[in-house]
């Protein structure tokens, strides 16, 4: 890949994205079992071929469409034709678009193969972690860099052979990683389905010529001190962190989760690396329940413009919106899952600052850090209406990659929190209408304003993730 003009620089959550990296779906995912599938972080087991063509083919689409359009505009035809066979999506093919703005993680893996001696330390230590024979490993050096590529991400040999497990996350690429400025955090997932995905991500970062510049700006995240000697996970001293729960709100301001996949020591460790290397000068953590049901800070809430945030108002508001469902405040439980919310900054010591509710901190944020001169509003999933709020929660409802700033991307099952956005002005779109509409030139990228484009999810919403979780933004304009 060509690495010139590259730059890495990501402050915002809005501002005008201009490269990212994705993964799209590999074989892997078409192997999940029903019995592995909760080992391996997925409720449900998807069907390989419909979130392919129907489902995240769009998503990168729509990407080109915005920060790549020359790699795509008029040849749409070609693209879709049964000739192809999906050609232009799968990144070992010679018809692969190979976009420098959509960057796919797998072809970053195949560039790095290319070099003998990573070759050879990489799959060791793969062989390693997964448990191969020695034989097995020689076979594996063996492997064009393309197809051994292939074989790391799916753990199924070219033949169509499974040797390893798959690792059906890595479409959540927003977790391997996090640009915070022009720094890169790498991140320590808490489950063990992750790991062989972290390994590879360390050996890009580390080793890809595209990220040359910037080696000296990545940042890993130690473990606690003499963690090995510490009580186990339970006790919260496992040091973990997931990118979905780093947002870069404000070139001086990071929020950070404290939940199910991230921990204290995780939050903590970040924070301090973060102030050690002047990246930001304000942490805010925010912590909520360790439930599956929420998983990261990005699944209750994300920015759509910088007075608009998309939030689920069930563990969020102080007072519940008129016509919630009837609140018992002395025994229900899911009325005392309010976040902890604490804010640190690099030239002071301990918390600086508490919030009562999340509005309360994303209005701060709005009107403090990003100098909105409107008022702060909230788009409530399910419109803040009991049960539609925690459904379409469920199916990823506040997880949403904004391109830029009120242009978002969403799953199109989530009908109320859809309403909710029409409600404040919002246009919405379904992806397919907007392909056929930006292709004829009936509209283009940069008049679009104030819209959530809707995606087809049937499927791609079981991994349980949205397009914020499905997207490393490496670069994006100053807002």
């Amino acid at each position: 890949m060509d690495t010139q003009n590259f730059s890495l620089n990501v402050n915002s959550e809005i501002g005008q994205l201009r490269s990212l990296i994705i993964h799209s779906p590999d074989k892997g995912i078409g192997k999940v079992s029903p019995s592995k599938a909760q080992l391996w972080l997925f409720e449900d087991i998807l069907h390989l071929d419909t979130v392919r063509k129907k489902e995240y083919d769009l998503y990168v689409k729509i990407l080109m469409y915005f920060l790549d359009p020359e790699n795509i505009k008029g040849k749409l035809a070609e693209i879709d034709s049964p000739e192809s066979k999906r050609s232009y999506f799968i990144p070992s093919s010679q018809s692969f678009h190979n976009s420098k703005k959509i960057i796919e993680f797998e072809r970053l893996l195949t560039d790095i193969l290319r070099q003998p001696d990573i070759c050879k330390t990489l799959v060791a230590s793969v062989c390693a972690l997964e448990g191969c024979g020695y034989t097995l490993q020689g076979d594996l050096v063996k492997l064009p860099p393309s197809d051994l590529s292939t074989v790391l991400v799916s753990g199924s040999m070219p033949e169509g052979e499974s040797i390893f497990s798959p690792i059906p996350n890595l479409i959540f690429t927003r977790d391997v990683g996090i640009v915070i400025n022009n720094h890169i955090l790498l991140n320590k997932p808490a489950k063990d389905a992750r790991a062989r995905e972290t390994l590879l991500a360390r050996y890009v970062f580390f080793n890809h010529p595209l990220f040359k510049t910037y080696r000296s700006n990545i940042l890993e995240i130690p473990n606690t001190l003499q963690y090995f000697l510490r009580p186990g996970e339970e006790h919260g001293e496992k040091t973990t962190i997931e990118g979905g729960d780093v947002m870069v709100v404000s070139p001086g301001h990071v929020l950070i989760g404290w939940s199910e996949r991230t921990s204290a020591s995780g939050a903590s460790e970040a924070i301090k690396l973060l102030f050690k290397n002047k990246v930001i000068t304000k942490a805010t953590v925010i912590k909520i329940p360790a439930k599956r049901d929420f998983m990261h800070i990005d699944t209750i809430f994300t920015q759509v413009k910088r007075n608009v945030w998309v939030v689920l108002g069930s563990i969020s508001s102080q007072q519940k919106n008129a016509g919630s469902e009837p609140i018992d405040y002395l025994s229900e439980k899911r009325n005392k899952d309010k976040p902890v919310i604490l804010q640190f900054e690099r030239d002071k010591q301990g918390v600086s600052r508490t919030f009562n509710c999340i509005e309360e901190l994303l209005t701060d944020i709005s009107e403090n850090d990003l100098k909105s001169k409107e008022k702060t509003k909230f788009i409530y999933s399910g419109n803040n209406q009991f049960p539609y709020d925690v459904r379409e929660q469920w199916t990823d409802s506040c997880n949403l990659l904004a391109i830029k700033e009120g242009v978002v991307i969403g799953y199109d099952r989530n009908d109320i929190t859809e309403q909710a956005f029409k409600d404040l002005g919002f246009t919405t779109i379904e992806a397919t209408d907007l392909i056929e509409k930006l292709e004829s030139g009936e509209i283009n990228s940069e008049s679009i304003k104030d819209t959530l484009i809707l995606m087809p999810s049937a499927e791609l919403s079981r991994a349980r993730g949205g397009f914020h979780c499905m997207s490393m933004p490496l670069f994006r304009d100053p807002i």
